[in-house]
């Protein structure tokens, strides 16, 4: 089996125990209430907007494939796909999908009994660029290709896809009748992007052709040159669009890391970019440099920060008796750095003075930062311990660190399955309750813990703050590669997920699945609302095979034991701490131990409750650090000892998170409009395997119920779409109350952008609307245009 296949492949689960239902708190008057923070993109109308021109769009990297249903898609293929190819739903500004009039004239269910039969009126103008119409032979090859049963065919995902029954041409070329064999709530993800028949007809089309070019494409714009050499990957206006034609002549995506953005813009190569934290600060000390400078004569020189800013005067001094003392090594190696700190200095001021010339626009992504909880075993797998150290947390103050300084709402998250704004959103934080010290103390009492307990460690063993930190972090092997979680899965390490992605960008809270977005859960293509997260499940089993291959090696043959010795009763993998292997003859002695009392601190059977708490290391992830260690602190006050661990961006995902090293993390998922399909592997209960190993989809917390899953079964065959969202609600109640991931704040999202440049920044929940994208007419030009009208 090929690498490519192996990665493919998914591992389901379901449970049908019936429980008692929980109920989900209601949405108001307007489900899903107004959005957290809208888009900031410079609207304006089209008459406003100049024809031609072209703009360079930042990206993460150059795309491995260009068929986004392949494992190996990330941000980049999705944003490609959006521009190219026909999308039937698009996300609008409250992240709600709605039919594409480019494409559709109408969508809708026409029979829910005794099968449900959707009808499918496309617009008689969608042709692909071959000039073939759009119709029911690309639907049906794409359906093929899609839908599981042909294990040639290299696909990330089938969901809903396997549901479909048959396709079938309706009265009319432009009708296409989709009949599910299941009821099938989230039909509107279905044939976006749709593919034409040429890249989804055969497996080798399927697998092959569509990687690194598309030779029909049916959108707004045209696929132009990929240029490795220059990480460039050129979109054309599409001479036979049938729409309101592209106002751009051609938009440029251009791969830059996050950390070089700033130098990127300074430089005249981007036009647009999402930043992090730091290069939004940069602009904004160069505005405000600007502004002191036209107010103070004479004002001008070297900016008060960047390179060698913070030198004192003595600092200076010495530096200089030593460039030009006596001692001429000492004076050659100062010179040559005082020539190099001048240089870095030049370059710095050179930069601000560019960077006043763009503008930062600011919305919060479609993109959640969780707390998440490894309850597969240790202490975490009490849920007395999960549910007291969610109660714990000062949600509101942890969202505050991150989006206070950025002018964005601080309000926390309040449900795992939606943000808000989309209709299924409610905020069920209250199955699990609020912040309440004495609730948590409580509970940790009822688990057993006890303050004061006996301790029992070997000889030597460091107690307290010195042992309760490290880092084991490598600066990544290229800046700005980390992600807070997209790990978007399916954006970052998939990458994308962040992600994270693994990209959850380990930005500054920026985009893994990471992804998980990295995780972007990440994560599959982490750009659009919709979560389309890669195969993690068989990411993680390669990686714990592979590092139980690497152990085997080390050890030696005599060290080889069965797979099933290397898992705990549960079948989950034996986690460092846990006792494996106690109770086997060792030729070595015991070491010697030694009690203590854990003082302020918990114990329980002779041991402290300490959880290890496992964090990037890398650029860009500073506020993902802060929010850590806040939380560390606020651990501490109800007697829990959390012990940050700082992991290179790299392994953040792939050696911790997939494979369960861990017990506390933060990482983020995008946010989906059909959470019945994308949100279910997420919180699924994770199963044993028949090898003994444990599948756990991309419940990457090992917490689950039979009712959760139950819930979301029902959501997804429920085709009143009033009812599917009660039954997501619910199951959201249910996941609070499970208490394996805490739900902190919504992703900042920050765009440096020219100011002319309108219809384009900081989307939100929303997806681009490519055609409109361009540079704002001057003044003259708008006036001419308004008396040629008259």
């Amino acid at each position: 089996m090929s690498q490519r296949r192996r990665r493919s492949l998914a591992f389901l689960t379901s449970g049908v125990l019936a429980l008692p239902l929980l109920a989900g708190c209601g949405a108001g008057d307007e489900e899903g209430g107004p959005v957290a923070a809208g888009q900031d993109i410079a609207m304006t109308s089209r008459d406003r907007v100049a024809d031609g021109g072209v703009v360079r769009w930042a990206v993460d990297t150059l795309p491995d494939t260009l068929n986004t249903f392949q494992a190996d898609a990330d941000a980049t293929t999705a944003r490609i796909a959006g521009a190219v190819l026909p999308q039937l739903f698009v996300m609008d500004a409250k992240g709600q999908p709605v039919a594409n009039p480019d494409y559709l004239e109408k969508a809708e269910i026409v029979a829910r009994e005794p099968k449900q039969v959707v009808l499918y009126k496309l617009n008689q103008q969608a042709v692909w660029s071959d000039g073939r119409e759009i119709g029911a032979a690309d639907f049906v090859a794409q359906w093929r290709a899609l839908n599981g049963k042909d294990s040639a065919y290299w696909t990330a995902r089938n969901a809903g896809y396997e549901r479909i029954e048959k396709i079938e041409r309706g009265k009319t070329d432009l009708e296409v009748k989709v009949t599910f064999a299941k009821p099938y709530t989230d039909w509107r993800s279905l044939f976006t992007p749709l593919y034409p028949k040429q890249v989804t007809g055969t497996p080798d089309a399927f697998n092959e052709g569509a990687r690194g070019a598309l030779k029909v494409t049916a959108g707004a714009f045209n696929l132009g040159a990929v240029d490795k050499k220059t990480a460039t990957v050129a979109l054309t206006r599409n001479a036979r669009w049938w729409g309101r034609p592209a106002k751009l002549d051609t938009l440029v995506l251009t791969a830059v890391p996050r950390a070089e953005r700033p130098a990127a813009l300074a430089a005249g190569k981007l036009d647009m970019a999402e930043i992090d934290r730091t290069g939004a600060d940069r602009i904004a000390l160069a505005h405000r440099d600007a502004k002191a400078a036209k107010g103070a004569e004479g004002a001008g020189g070297a900016p008060a920060h960047g390179p060698g800013a913070s030198v004192t005067a003595a600092q200076a001094t010495m530096s200089w008796a030593i460039a030009y003392g006596a001692d001429e090594s000492k004076a050659k190696e100062e010179q040559a750095s005082r020539a190099a700190n001048a240089e870095a200095a030049k370059k710095y001021a050179e930069e601000q003075n560019a960077l006043r010339t763009f503008a930062v626009r600011k919305s919060l992504e479609p993109a959640y930062t969780q707390l998440a909880m490894n309850g597969a075993s240790g202490p975490l797998a009490d849920e007395r311990v999960r549910r007291a150290v969610a109660r714990a947390l000062d949600r509101k103050a942890l969202a505050e660190i991150v989006l206070k300084p950025l002018g964005l709402p601080a309000k926390p998250v309040g449900s795992h399955l939606a943000l808000a704004g989309q209709p299924a959103y409610a905020d069920n934080s209250d199955a699990l309750g609020g912040q309440d010290t004495q609730a948590a103390q409580a509970l940790l009492a009822d688990a057993g813990w006890r303050r004061g307990g006996k301790i029992t460690e070997p000889a030597g063993a460091k107690a307290g703050p010195e042992a309760s930190s490290e880092d084991d972090g490598k600066t990544p092997s290229g800046p700005g590669t980390g992600n807070d979680g997209l790990y978007v899965v399916g954006q970052d390490d998939e990458r994308n997920g962040d992600e994270r992605g693994g990209d959850e960008r380990a930005g500054d809270e920026q985009g893994g699945a990471g992804n998980p977005q990295d995780a972007r859960p990440a994560a599959g293509p982490g750009l659009s609302p919709a979560l389309t997260v890669t195969p993690l499940a068989a990411q993680q089993q390669a990686s714990l095979l592979a590092q139980a291959d690497v152990a085997r090696a080390a050890a030696g043959p005599d060290a080889a034991r069965d797979t099933a010795t290397d898992t705990d009763a549960k079948g989950a993998p034996v986690r460092e701490g846990d006792g494996a292997g106690q109770g086997k003859a060792s030729a070595a002695p015991a070491p010697a131990k030694q009690a203590r009392t854990s003082g302020s601190m918990l114990a329980k059977d002779g041991k402290a409750l300490s959880l290890r708490f496992v964090l990037p290391s890398g650029p860009g992830s500073e506020s993902l650090r802060a929010v850590g260690e806040r939380i560390a602190q606020m651990l501490q006050k109800v007697g829990i000892q959390a012990e940050l661990k700082k992991v290179a961006d790299e392994s953040f995902f792939k050696d911790h998170i997939a494979s369960g090293q861990y017990d506390l993390a933060l990482y983020s998922w995008p946010a989906t409009a059909y959470p019945a399909t994308d949100a279910r592997p997420i919180f699924a209960k994770p199963e044993p395997a028949a090898d003994g190993s444990l599948l756990v989809e991309q419940n990457y917390t090992r917490v689950g119920t039979d009712h959760i899953d139950q819930l979301f079964d029902q959501a997804l065959g429920e085709l009143d779409e009033g009812a599917s969202r009660d039954l997501i609600r619910k199951a959201d109640a249910r996941i609070w109350a499970a208490a394996g991931s805490i739900p902190l704040y919504q992703r900042p999202e920050l765009v440096a952008v020219k100011p002319s440049l309108v219809n384009a920044g900081a989307f939100g929940l929303g997806a681009p609307r490519f055609q409109d994208i361009g540079w704002k007419k001057s003044p003259a030009a708008t006036e001419k245009n308004a008396k040629e009208k008259k």
